[in-house]
């Protein structure tokens, strides 16, 4: 691993490591950084240098989470870089997003079914994090989840004719999105929340609003569905409730819940978006079958 400290010369750092730069944007340090190390950078731009390291550290380390020492960080610092996350997230990496699958879409067969749905779940996606972020700070792992099967179900299900440069363009960017969203995500469940039901000073509650619990999502290998796995995908995907699944097929509601888990394993998909494209894909459903 690679640790860096008050010593090191930032534009070194950024020159090998271009991930870093929207994250040094948060804290107000732009490019034109000359041989300026990190401690006479920060000290220009009014930045605490220990909490800009803590940061920096963690996102070039992947196994690396500073968990106590940010901890000791003032919470209105943290919140800070939060909410300037959060901007960046809505007007930096949706944006760029949005542009490429647009590009992606106009530039492939108009007559490739799977456009239109990977739109609609690009579509949710946006949807659930603007107004997520509208309303304070994202919360839950919903805009994760849909960020998640939108690039599985592009590497993993596509098919037809599609210009491969921007779908390439927007894996790579969904992936560096997806890594923004999960250390952001991190930050807030193991950092801001702890911080937040320690404190018990009059006001201080209402920022438990800002907090959401958030698990990384990890993809796994591609299994075969059972032929009950699939009875239950198809259901899903049409729309049904796990009740009326459960009675449809005349199972308990136990065993509906323990296929779909199943189901999100073996695939890879968690939303019930990325599941109805996975079926109208492959056959399971018809587009007719389901309002676009």
């Amino acid at each position: 691993m690679v640790f860096l400290d008050s010593s090191s010369i930032l534009s070194e750092v950024v020159a090998e490591s271009h991930q870093l730069i929207p994250v040094i944007n948060r804290f107000g340090i732009k490019l034109g950084l000359g041989d300026k190390t990190i401690g006479d950078l920060c000290k220009s731009a009014d930045v605490n240098t220990d909490f800009f390291l803590a940061i920096l550290n963690t996102f070039l380390n992947e196994d690396y989470f500073p968990e106590k020492k940010l901890q000791k960080f003032d919470i209105q610092l943290v919140i800070k870089y939060l909410k300037q996350t959060d901007a960046y997230l809505l007007h930096g990496q949706l944006y760029n997003l949005e542009k490429h699958l647009n590009a992606f879409i106009s530039m492939s067969d108009p007559n490739n079914a799977q456009m239109k749905l990977i739109s609609r779940l690009f579509s949710e996606f946006k949807g659930e994090l603007t107004g997520q972020i509208e309303q304070g700070l994202v919360k839950g792992d919903t805009p994760l989840a849909l960020l998640t099967d939108l690039k599985n179900i592009i590497i993993k299900h596509i098919s037809g004719n599609f210009n491969e440069n921007m779908c390439y363009a927007v894996i790579f960017t969904i992936d560096s999105f997806q890594k923004d969203l999960e250390k952001h995500n991190r930050i807030r469940e193991k950092i801001l929340k702890p911080m937040i039901d320690e404190l018990t000073a009059s006001g201080i509650e209402d920022l438990q609003e800002l907090i959401a619990e958030s698990h990384i999502l990890r993809e796994s290998k591609m299994q075969p569905l059972s032929q009950r796995e699939m009875d239950v995908l198809r259901l899903v995907a049409l729309g049904l409730l796990n009740k009326e699944v459960a009675d449809k097929l005349n199972i308990s509601l136990n065993t509906v819940l323990s296929h779909r888990k199943n189901i999100t394993a073996k695939l890879g998909i968690k939303t019930v978006s990325g599941l109805i494209f996975y079926c109208i894909t492959h056959g399971y459903i018809s587009a007719d079958e389901i309002e676009l």
